[in-house]
């Protein structure tokens, strides 16, 4: 992401973090095996059929920040934004898309077949010190030399055993090694200095250069954590039951480590430089969802425990953000700061109906034959 990367997503990233789960479509999951064969990643259908509970409360004040911060989106979409705010206040009912000229094409996602997955990204706050003590001794290091340089920097096992230590790099102390952790995969967070009361952000400054791998699935595979049971919740939970001394061994099976630098003001970017609205915008693919393209989307609904209700809600988003590990039929959807958002995102490994719209037909919506 611009204005700090929120998640530095060629793979960092709770989906990434999390791949063992859900690597194909589930009814428990939200598949709904209602459309039939799709036969691209975008299909263009005359008319959008959904009986999902409408909830569009959040693109008025997420469209209006494209259009203020960006000339050039502003340019490109200002049109189709207009004509869903009136669409809304008609009531928003999917059927009338056409009658405001607007025109839909669905997602095929991954099995063709409609089904999208849905996974979640928030932006955490963690607290920290500007030096370390006792309790708080786990850094956050800045960009080292070796990034700008473009020379070979350490992998996240040596980074552990201190060979960055004593380069001046450290920007704060962490108290948990497992929130610094999870905070360096979102790839930038709010860090909250508890000795002086300010709130930081610190976006992505660059990355060590080394592969990534799942811990989610480097625990599965060691039976720390039941498949049927990984979620970020469980990777927290089974770092904060175990010793440090069995933890660090397991982190350092992921040699890639993001580091960070501070940001002027306290605003969440996506990679299209706009300030991110929790539930609002989502992480795609921008071969297929260009920065900017309007999404109307059946959102899996969850209960407290992450389990899918058997409901959608149908929700207007905006693609704002990208990643490596977010392509073809999967969107990561942006929830908030904090904890509570951490939770409720890290749950989302679910299915849902996605359909991208455009102006009519010299709208540039290139979703193959009709």
């Amino acid at each position: 992401m611009k204005n700090a990367p929120l998640k530095f997503l060629s793979c960092f990233m709770l989906a990434a973090l999390i791949s063992a789960c859900a690597s194909q479509p589930d009814r428990e999951l939200g598949k709904r095996y209602l459309d039939g064969e799709l036969a691209a990643p975008l299909n263009w259908v005359g008319t959008v059929q959904s009986d999902a509970n409408r909830n569009y409360t959040t693109f008025a004040g997420q469209s209006r920040l494209v259009l203020e911060r960006s000339p050039r989106l502003a340019t490109k979409y200002a049109p189709v934004y207009q004509q869903l705010q009136q669409w809304l206040e008609s009531g928003g009912d999917p059927l009338s898309l056409g009658n405001f000229g607007i025109e839909a094409a669905q997602l095929g996602g991954a099995d063709r077949q409609g089904h999208v997955l849905f996974t979640g990204y928030f932006s955490p706050v963690l607290e920290v010190r500007h030096e370390p003590d006792e309790r708080f001794q786990y850094p956050l290091y800045g960009v080292p030399a070796c990034v700008k340089q473009k020379t070979p920097c350490p992998n996240r096992e040596a980074i552990l055993q201190g060979a960055l230590a004593g380069q001046g790099l450290e920007l704060a102390y962490s108290d948990s090694l497992i929130d610094t952790f999870l905070m360096e995969v979102q790839g930038s967070g709010f860090v909250h200095y508890g000795d002086d009361n300010s709130l930081e952000y610190l976006g992505f400054g660059g990355k060590n250069g080394h592969a990534y791998r799942s811990i989610g699935k480097v625990l599965i595979e060691a039976g720390e954590v039941p498949r049927e049971q990984m979620s970020l919740k469980a990777i927290k939970d089974w770092a904060d039951t175990n010793p440090r001394e069995k933890v660090i061994p397991v982190l350092a099976q992921n040699p890639s480590y993001v580091f960070f630098q501070s940001r002027p003001n306290l605003d969440v970017l996506g990679s299209a430089g706009i300030p991110l609205l929790p539930m609002a915008a989502v992480a795609a693919d921008k071969r297929l969802l260009p920065m900017g393209t309007p999404l109307l989307a059946e959102v899996p609904i969850l209960d407290g425990e992450g389990n899918w209700t058997g409901k959608h809600e149908l929700r207007l988003l905006l693609a704002l953000d990208t990643g490596g590990a977010v392509d073809g039929g999967h969107l990561d959807l942006y929830h908030g700061m904090g904890s509570d958002a951490g939770l409720a995102a890290g749950h989302y490994k679910h299915f849902g109906r996605v359909w991208r719209l455009g102006l009519g037909a010299g709208s540039s919506l290139s979703i193959g034959s009709r």
